[in-house]
């Protein structure tokens, strides 16, 4: 069986079809008619992107074309719908994408040549589509609940090349915070930004040009520290409390302090529950003298673990400033998969480097690391809850991923019997050109 997404067509098609050239139906689903312009934009965007398409193009695409019909036309008898705010909220992210990859609005809109007003429309029609498929194939496979029985059974059938090798893989929980930041540097800081304030307010200065020049927020200061429309709560909570009580765009607000540092933001445009504006970002600097002291600190709780007067757990509790594993006794989450484990190349490259050579239950020494989310310094050390070695999966240390496969397998298998079911019970008309092909699924002809 060939193993393609009915996906795989729902990215941002920005492709015109060649102009002159005459369009014709040359399929019909249901009530729905597909084009020779569809499948010919998507071939054409294939080949941009370097999408490989197992197959005669001609017969893949409309098959895809032809299926995504029935999920969706089965979706509105379903009333199944998208959320247009987790739509508007996608279609913003990928559109601020594009601006940031070719560097503006404008130069968006030149390339696409199309008004930005139409390639978000084309987008949100794309991620709505998308969204709709998703749910329906959600709903169809819900039930899908093997049993641990059904997974033993599943994992014993299988043949000893179906079963995956598993990489080495590494559980760690990690304790830091940043150095201590001197009062006087804090003070510098939002003394630049008043000084960014009265230049803006006065009309000595462009806040856009100011953020390109000094903004330590690298992607937004290439923007003139334009985020993009966003929602609140896509912004971090002291920030976005400012930024949508900004009603002037003439004007720059108070400085604001988050997480990642001291901002000034200027209003651009309102849209409903959105929001456009451009920020100024700036970072204390950490003297070499305020590592040391860190260190120094983090080396006195690693003695005290050490010395068992002191459990890593209530260490974390205590003392990390890591919001994101403080609450789970410092255990990190592998962002790509949900799960506690990562494999090595997963892993910040200074923790990686740290934990390579340890024992399970081992401290490492305190470093200092970068933490990429807020693009700041901080000391940590860390430790090995468990490590596991390149092995081929067992149910005792990978159940998961076992049940995993059992749950694709089976909704693979239902997917593919609705499929089959429905084209019994849908009109389909296709073109004599346009049948010669090895279907993935042959019942399209009657």
């Amino acid at each position: 069986m060939r193993k393609y997404s009915i996906l795989f067509l729902l990215t941002l098609s920005i492709f015109t079809y060649a102009q002159g050239v005459i369009d014709e139906v040359i399929w019909v689903v249901g009530d729905e008619a597909i084009l020779r312009s569809e499948v010919e934009e998507e071939r054409l965007r294939a080949q941009y992107e370097g999408q490989s398409i197992p197959g005669d193009p001609y017969c893949v695409i409309p098959e895809q074309l032809a299926i995504q019909k029935l999920f969706l036309h089965q979706a509105e008898l379903d009333s199944v719908e998208a959320n247009e705010s987790s739509v508007s909220h996608q279609v913003d992210m990928r559109l601020n994408y594009y601006i940031n990859q070719i560097g503006s609005k404008e130069k968006m809109e030149e390339y696409f040549r199309k008004p930005s007003s139409e390639i978000r429309e084309e987008m949100m029609n794309t991620v709505r589509k998308q969204m709709i498929i998703q749910q329906m194939q959600a709903k169809l496979t819900a039930n899908i609940k093997p049993t641990p029985s059904d997974i033993r059974r599943y994992y014993e059938t299988l043949p000893l090349d179906s079963i995956p090798m598993m990489p080495a893989q590494v559980e760690v929980q990690i304790l830091s915070f940043e150095p201590a930041v001197p009062a006087e540097e804090t003070e510098r800081i939002k003394q630049r930004l008043r000084e960014f304030t009265e230049r803006v307010q006065n009309g000595s200065a462009d806040f856009g040009m100011l953020a390109r020049l000094y903004s330590e927020d690298t992607e937004s200061a290439k923007r003139g520290g334009e985020l993009g429309f966003v929602g609140k709560g896509q912004l971090v909570s002291e920030f976005a409390e400012v930024a949508f009580n900004l009603n002037d765009p003439k004007r720059v607000s108070r400085i604001v302090q988050t997480e990642y540092g001291y901002h000034i933001i200027q209003l651009i445009e309102k849209k409903g529950e959105r929001i456009n504006c451009r920020h100024i970002l700036l970072r204390p600097r950490i003297s070499a003298t305020d590592k040391v002291r860190a260190i120094e600190r983090l080396d006195s709780i690693r003695h005290m673990i050490e010395a068992d007067s002191l459990q890593f757990e209530q260490a974390v509790f205590r003392f990390s400033e890591d919001k994101n594993t403080v609450m789970n006794a410092g255990l990190m989450i592998n962002p790509n998969t949900g799960s506690s484990r990562f494999e090595y190349q997963d892993l910040a490259p200074e923790i990686a480097k740290q934990i390579y050579n340890l024992k399970e239950g081992d401290l490492s020494q305190p470093f200092v690391m970068m933490d990429q989310q807020k693009n700041r310094e901080v000391c940590a050390i860390v430790r090995v809850r468990k490590k596991t070695d390149v092995h081929r999966a067992n149910l005792k240390d990978d159940f998961q991923t076992i049940k995993s496969m059992l749950e694709e397998k089976l909704g693979r298998e239902l997917v593919h019997k609705w499929i089959l079911q429905k084209q019994k019970n849908t009109y389909v008309q296709i073109s004599p050109e346009w049948q010669g092909c090895d279907f993935e699924y042959p019942g399209w002809i009657h």
